[in-house]
């Protein structure tokens, strides 16, 4: 079903990879363009800086991708969070180094260079776009990886899986934000694209807004788009 128009009173929370701009190869080969960087501010400007990402990129990465935005960022998973830009502050309550962690990730990925190991602050990413054969073989691997550092825990994607710290997600990220200002009082929308936004959705539902799935697959959204181009021109017709 289409979304209803965003009201200007709601409090608005995007992803990034596949709902703001289209998946890409790599994680650093996405393509941010001006109209997103525009759409964002107007958006800023409209809701009363009610608009914060919530996503699974870290936050100095994210900020780097869209330096004029002013609002609200949480990263990796919500282990983040970037009340402003320049600030950072981490949500979870595990100090650990990530450094060994990538380190394993990417002996384990080295006989097999189709394999992507995206480096994180607080965890590690290995895709297998390039080798979706490779799945298994990736799962087993993250599985190991989770063993030996069980304060992480899995987190599948689109043709990745992710080892992330437990106790924080999306939704926890969104139920924090929404006891700050500008956001407390109104109803939440979130529009994500891949199995890790679910629980954010269902957390915004749950507080009586609205969830907006991008592309196919099964959700608990109650709305959908088919792609980061269809829900740029809803975000738009808010904007008009």
């Amino acid at each position: 079903m289409t979304p209803p128009p965003l009201a200007p009173d709601a409090a608005l929370f995007l992803d990034f990879d596949g709902c703001l701009v289209d998946i890409a190869p790599r994680p650093d080969a996405v393509i941010v363009s001006q109209a997103l960087r525009d759409r964002l501010s107007a958006l800023y400007r409209r809701q009363g800086g009610a608009v914060a990402l919530i996503s699974g990129r870290d936050v100095a990465d994210l900020r780097g991708y869209l330096d004029g935005f002013a609002g609200i960022v949480a990263g990796s998973h919500g282990a983040e969070l970037s009340l402003r830009p320049g600030s950072i502050d981490t949500l979870h309550r595990v100090d650990f180094d990530a450094r060994p962690l990538h380190a394993a990730a990417h002996a384990a990925a080295a006989p097999h260079p189709a394999l992507l190991v995206e480096e994180k602050p607080h965890g590690v990413a290995l895709h297998y776009r390039d080798a979706p054969d490779l799945r298994a073989f990736v799962e087993g691997v993250m599985q190991d990886l989770a063993t030996v550092n069980p304060h992480l825990v899995l987190q599948p994607a689109k043709m990745a899986v992710e080892l992330r710290p437990g106790g924080v997600g999306k939704d926890s990220a969104l139920a924090h934000l929404m006891t700050l200002e500008p956001f407390a009082g109104r109803l939440p929308v979130f529009a994500g694209d891949d199995t890790t936004d679910e629980p954010a959705m269902a957390e915004a539902q749950a507080r009586g807004g609205f969830a907006i799935k991008i592309g196919d697959g099964p959700t608990a959204a109650r709305h959908r788009l088919s792609d980061p181009a269809a829900l740029a021109a809803w975000l738009d017709a808010s904007l008009n």
